[in-house]
C-alpha cells in the first residue's frame, strides 16, 4: 500500500507507530519475565499500557515523527525518532520517581521494562522506516535495469552522493565501491559499501561491471583528475561529478546537480594567485568603464571588477539583449555596486564623447571588437570601422578625458596575422602603443588565445553538434589552439592592468596547445558516445583567414618576465606616432570607398607581417 501511494497518509504512519509501541511493551514484558508473565504483573499491565500509549502519542505529535515521507527516511529522521522515544522514556522514569516517593513507595512501571521498551521501540520504529524505504527502492520501477557506479571519494560529498542516488526513483543505482585517496580507509566499509584504494580503479573498470564513475572529491589536482577521466573514457565509462558543497542548494545536494563532467573542467589549470592588494588599490573607489561589457570577456571582467568595490561601474555595449541579461544578473549578484548599463556604438563619436564627459572614467577596459575570423574576412570594412576606428576613438577619448589606465583586450591572432580580423587587432595594438609617449594615460595591451565557453569558442559549437547527433565539424585534422578559461583570462587582465606602466603588450602563459580533433573526441566520449560510430567527425577545410597553429609572439619579438609567472611582456618594435596616425587616417579614408582589396592592401602596408591564408586576399602578398 505504501509502495504504490504517492505519499502514505500521516494518520496511518501514526497508527502504525502506536502499534509498534503496543508490540514493544508486550514484548518487553515477555523478555523480562522469560515469556511467562506472573499474575501479579499482569494485573496492572492494561493501565501501564494505556499510560505508555498516551505518553508516546503525545511525544509523537509534539515531534511530528510521523510526518516524514517514509520512503525518503534519512539519518535526520532516524535521529528524530531516537530523541522522541528517549523523551517518552524519560517521562516514564519521572513517573516512577513520583509514584515511589510521593504516592505508594512502588514503581509504576518496572525500570527494567522502561529500558527494554526503549531499545525495542527505537529499533522497531527505525527498522519499519528502513524496510519501507528499501522495499520502495527495490520494487519501484521493477523493470528498470540497475546502473552500477563507483564513487571516487569517501568524504562528505561521496557519502551524500550515495544517499542522493539511493533516493532517486527514476534510475536504480547500485554503488559498487568507494575509492578513497587516504590509504588508512582502504578495506573498511561505508554504509555497507567497500572502500578501496585508487590502485584498484583499473581492475574495477576492466571488470566490465562499472557503468559510471562519480567524482566526489575536489582536493585532487588537475593532472590526477585528467588521469582518472582518461582511464574511464578508455573503458567507455561515463564520468559524472559532484559540485563543491558551496554550490549545493540550501546546503543539500540534489540528484540533478550530479552531472556529466564537462571539457572545461578538464582544461582548467591550477588556481591563479593574484596580487589582490595591487588590484584593489587600482580599482576600489574608482570609476571604471568597460566596453564590450556584454560579451564573454567583458562581462567576466565586469563581475571581477565589481568584487573590488569600484565607486561606479559603467558597462557599455551595443548588444541590447545581452546587456539586458547582464543587468539582470548584476542586480542579483551585485546589488550594492553603483552600475550604469549603457547601450552605445563605440564608433559613434558624439555619443562616446558625451559618455566620457558625463562619467569621467578613471580606468578603462576595452573589450569591444569583432572577433570572428571568417566573418571579418568577408567584411573588412566593418573590421576596420570597429576594431581599428572604434579603438582609436575610445583611445583618443581616454586621452582627452585623462583616463589613468587604458587596458586593451587583444588576441593571439594579431601575431603574424593571416586574417583581416587579426590584422585589424594588430593595427589597434600599434595605435594604442603609439599614444603612450604623448600622454599621461597608461596604455596597456593584453594578448591571449581562445577562452573556453566564449561565444566564439569551438566548445559550445561541438556541444550543440553532439546534442543534435552530429556530425562534429573540424576544419583540419592537425589544427591546434591555446585555451584558457574566461575567469582565468580576466584575472590576468586585471593583474596586467595593475602592474602596467604604459606601452607594454602583456602576453599570458596559455599552457600547451590542444589539438582540436582530440578535443572533439574527448567531448564525444564524455557524452557517453563513440566517435565514428555514434557521432561522425567531418573535416571541412580551413576557413578563410584561419591558421593551423596560433602564436603568442611575432618571430621578431621575445619576452621579459614579470613578477607573475603566467604574465610576460612582449618586446615589440616601437612606432612613430605621426606615421601611425597618418597610415590609420589613410585606412579610415578608404572605408568610404568600400573597396575591400584596397583596404586590405593598406592593412598589409601598416602590418608587413600580415600574410593572408585561405583567403581571396592572398593575391595581394
Amino acid at each position: 500500500m505504501f509502495l504504490n501511494a504517492s505519499n502514505t497518509p500521516r494518520w496511518l504512519i501514526f497508527l502504525i507507530d502506536l502499534g509498534v509501541v503496543i508490540f514493544s511493551v508486550l514484548f518487553a514484558y515477555l523478555l523480562r519475565f522469560n515469556f511467562s508473565i506472573p499474575p501479579v504483573e499482569m494485573k496492572p499491565l492494561p493501565g501501564i499500557l494505556a499510560y505508555i500509549l498516551i505518553i508516546r502519542a503525545a511525544t509523537f505529535i509534539l515531534s511530528r515523527s510521523y510526518a516524514g515521507i517514509i520512503r525518503y527516511t534519512s539519518t535526520r529522521d532516524a535521529l528524530r525518532v531516537i530523541v522522541t522515544i528517549f523523551s517518552g522514556s524519560v517521562v516514564f522514569g519521572i513517573t516512577n520517581l513520583v509514584t515511589f516517593y510521593l504516592i505508594n513507595r512502588t514503581f509504576f512501571i518496572p525500570f527494567s521494562i522502561i529500558i527494554i521498551d526503549l531499545l525495542i521501540t527505537t529499533m522497531a520504529m527505525i527498522s519499519f522506516r528502513m524496510i519501507v524505504k528499501i522495499a520502495y527502492l527495490e520494487f519501484q520501477n521493477p523493470d528498470r535495469v540497475k546502473v552500477n557506479v563507483v564513487i571516487y571519494g569517501a568524504g562528505e560529498a561521496g557519502i551524500t552522493a550515495k544517499r542522493v542516488l539511493d533516493r532517486d526513483s527514476q534510475t536504480r543505482y547500485k554503488v559498487l565501491a568507494f575509492i578513497e585517496e587516504s590509504s588508512g580507509n582502504a578495506g573498511k566499509k561505508l554504509e555497507g559499501i567497500d572502500i578501496v584504494s585508487p590502485d584498484r580503479l583499473d581492475a574495477l573498470l576492466a571488470s566490465g561491471s562499472v557503468e559510471e564513475v562519480i567524482l566526489a572529491v575536489h582536493s585532487i589536482g588537475q593532472q590526477k583528475k585528467e588521469e582518472i577521466v582518461d582511464k574511464c573514457l578508455g573503458y567507455n565509462i561515463k564520468v559524472l561529478t559532484v559540485p563543491p558543497m558551496i554550490q549545493w542548494v540550501n546546503g543539500e545536494l540534489s540528484f540533478k546537480q550530479i552531472r556529466t563532467i564537462n571539457i572545461e573542467e578538464l582544461l582548467e589549470r591550477p588556481e591563479i594567485r593574484l596580487d589582490v592588494q595591487q588590484i584593489r588599490e587600482q580599482i576600489t573607489g574608482k570609476t571604471i568603464l568597460i566596453t564590450g561589457a556584454a560579451g564573454s570577456i567583458g562581462s567576466e571582467i565586469a563581475r571581477q571588477v565589481a568584487r573590488f568595490f569600484p565607486a561606479k561601474l559603467v558597462l557599455l555595449d551595443q548588444a541590447e539583449t545581452a546587456l539586458h541579461d547582464l543587468k539582470l544578473g548584476f542586480l542579483e549578484s551585485f546589488p550594492e555596486t553603483d552600475t550604469e548599463f549603457i547601450i552605445a556604438d563605440i564608433c559613434n563619436e558624439s555619443r562616446i564623447d558625451a559618455i566620457f564627459r558625463h562619467f569621467r572614467p578613471q580606468i578603462l577596459y576595452h573589450a569591444a571588437a569583432y572577433k570572428h575570423v571568417p566573418m571579418m574576412e568577408g567584411n573588412p570594412v566593418e573590421a576596420i570601422i570597429t576594431n581599428v576606428g572604434g579603438t582609436r576613438l575610445i583611445a583618443d577619448m581616454a586621452v582627452k578625458y585623462s583616463v589613468s589606465h587604458f587596458i586593451m583586450i587583444s588576441t593571439d591572432k594579431a601575431v603574424n596575422p593571416t586574417s583581416v580580423m587579426g590584422a585589424s587587432k594588430r593595427i589597434a595594438e600599434i595605435y594604442v602603443q603609439s599614444l603612450t609617449a604623448q600622454t599621461d594615460t597608461k596604455f596597456i595591451t593584453t594578448r591571449f588565445g581562445n577562452v573556453l565557453g566564449s561565444s566564439g569558442s569551438v566548445i559550445p559549437l561541438f556541444r550543440s553538434q553532439i546534442e543534435r547527433g552530429g556530425p562534429v565539424t573540424i576544419t583540419h585534422p592537425e589544427i591546434t589552439r591555446f585555451f584558457m578559461t574566461i575567469p582565468e583570462a580576466c584575472q590576468l587582465v586585471l593583474e596586467a592592468g595593475a602592474i602596467g606602466n604604459g606601452g607594454e603588450i602583456f602576453i599570458f602563459d596559455m599552457g600547451q596547445s590542444v589539438r582540436i580533433a582530440d578535443l572533439a573526441r574527448k567531448m564525444i566520449k564524455l557524452s557517453g558516445l563513440t566517435a565514428g560510430k555514434d557521432i561522425e567527425i567531418r573535416y571541412t577545410g580551413l576557413r578563410p583567414g584561419e591558421k593551423l597553429f596560433e602564436e603568442l609572439l611575432n618571430k621578431e619579438e621575445n619576452t621579459l618576465p614579470t613578477h607573475h609567472p603566467l604574465i610576460m611582456i612582449a618586446k615589440v618594435a616601437s612606432y612613430d606616432p605621426v606615421i601611425v596616425s597618418e597610415e590609420i587616417s589613410s585606412l579610415a579614408g578608404m572605408v568610404k570607398t568600400g573597396n575591400n582589396y584596397e583596404l586590405v592592401k593598406q592593412m598589409k602596408v601598416i602590418v608587413p607581417e600580415y600574410k593572408s591564408q585561405n583567403s581571396v586576399f592572398e593575391q595581394l602578398d
